[in-house]
């Protein structure tokens, strides 16, 4: 394997929270008064912190959402979660694949602590993902595109940026792993491959990705 790392997205990646998410995200701030459609969801808040809600909404129309906005938001979506989550298609395979190689990995999301726990109890995932394998933006204050979220798990996990690979499926995410001195490869599921234009690889299926991540080994060996 030609990385000592491999550092996951969870929204979008690991587990399929992304249309809940977001539908959820589009209906709510259209109840508040802020008209958006799941596109418009998506397409400025996907990959993002919450914090990024909150400027773009006060930015755009000089209202600040209520005080209980992210509260009363998360407890609609894992409620959704509880209900209708999954795990990505054959993201099991690729984290039983890198365990059986002693491959180390990690999760670093923009969403919260709760919000990855609870995504990863309601899909069955939480088994691999142990206290030491999950790092928030709660832990650094700045989320995606800042590099802060992953510099921090490389340093946690004892890996210098280097020798990491990041999968991500925003742009936001590629942008973040960029700047933090990261190969990065983008999952294309959700996301048209033109908008993430900053990876050095991109995949459509989980199940490619360690096919996608030797190809890179046997490109460094020859």
């Amino acid at each position: 394997m030609r990385y000592d790392l491999v550092i996951f997205d969870n929204d979008g990646v690991l587990v399929d929270s992304e249309p809940i998410s977001n539908r959820l995200l589009a209906a709510y701030l259209t109840e508040l008064g802020h008209p958006t459609s799941y596109e418009d969801s998506i397409r400025d808040y996907m990959g993002a912190a919450m914090h990024r809600v909150h400027e773009l909404v006060l930015e755009r129309t000089g209202q600040r959402l209520p005080a209980d906005f992210d509260d009363v938001f998360h407890a609609r979506v894992f409620a959704a979660f509880e209900r209708e989550l999954k795990a990505v298609a054959g993201v099991v395979d690729v984290l039983e694949k890198l365990a059986a190689d002693q491959v180390p990995y990690c999760v670093a999301s923009s969403g919260s602590h709760e919000r990855i726990r609870v995504g990863h109890r309601a899909t069955g995932l939480d088994r691999f993902f142990g206290d030491g394998r999950i790092f928030s933006s709660q832990d650094v204050g700045r989320g995606k595109p800042a590099p802060d979220l992953f510099l921090h798990a490389a340093e946690r996990m004892g890996v210098v940026p280097e020798r990491c690979v990041v999968v991500e499926d925003s742009p936001l995410g590629v942008q973040a792993a960029g700047a933090a001195g990261m190969d990065v490869y983008g999952f294309t599921a959700m996301t048209p491959a033109e908008k993430l234009g900053g990876a050095m690889r991109l995949f459509g299926g989980m199940g490619e990705l360690i096919d996608v991540l030797l190809t890179a080994a046997d490109q460094d060996a020859s």
